[in-house]
């Protein structure tokens, strides 16, 4: 009995089709997977470069869980797409040892990896060094400000880490608290070691845009 071997065009579409998949995981979690890649290179300034994408991450998702689930469904049920009338037509069978790259197996591991990357912002933050909560000096407390940072481009919590990193180096700055929902950073510092504009700079140098700084009450 013959045995009828998946065409080079079936082939190519399947591969499209998984491809896709991973594709668009990756679309969707490139905004938060950037500053991770600007921490390990040291290319500070690309972390916010990705982050006009946050809004359309949800369509990403969506498009990326329907890729898989229609791979998933070709590579399940594949007499939904005539091939079982296919078979009966031309008095063959279906060759059943696909390559690895035609495989269930090939096809899991991919449908992982896409939802480890779609769930990348809510596990980001591992991938930075731990900044302290605050700087240890000793200062008068009278002598302390502090500002709220408005802060442009924000969107998951590696923005956040992005920003706490760069603030945890600037000499003179003794608390801050970045919330990424809330586009803004709370700074306290000591003014006779560093000035509002060297703070801004610093976070400025990330890729994020400080767009308004507001003095803030003790």
């Amino acid at each position: 009995m013959n045995h009828q071997k998946p065409s080079a065009k079936a082939k190519k579409s399947s591969k499209g089709i998984v491809g896709a998949g991973l594709l668009t995981a990756l679309a969707a979690s490139l905004c938060c997977i950037t500053p991770v890649l600007a921490l390990f290179s040291g290319a500070t300034g690309i972390a916010s470069t990705f982050s006009w994408m946050e809004p359309y991450r949800p369509y990403l998702i969506g498009l990326t869980i329907a890729v898989l689930a229609f791979a998933w469904y070709q590579k399940l049920i594949p007499n939904a797409f005539g091939a079982k009338k296919a078979e009966i037509d031309c008095g063959c069978e279906v060759d059943d040892k696909p390559s690895f790259w035609q495989s269930k197996k090939f096809l899991g591991i991919v449908t992982i990896l896409a939802f480890l990357l779609m769930a990348f912002p809510s596990y980001s933050k591992i991938f930075f060094p731990k900044t302290p909560a605050t700087q240890v000096a000793v200062v008068d407390k009278n002598n302390v400000r502090q500002v709220k940072l408005n802060i442009r481009g924000m969107d998951c919590r590696a923005c956040s880490q992005t920003i706490n990193l760069a603030l945890s180096k600037v000499p003179g700055v003794l608390e801050y608290n970045t919330d990424y929902k809330q586009s803004s950073s709370i700074v306290k510092f000591d003014p006779s070691k560093t000035t509002r504009q060297a703070i801004v700079q610093a976070v400025n140098k990330t890729g994020y845009t400080v767009a308004r700084i507001t003095n803030k009450n003790q």
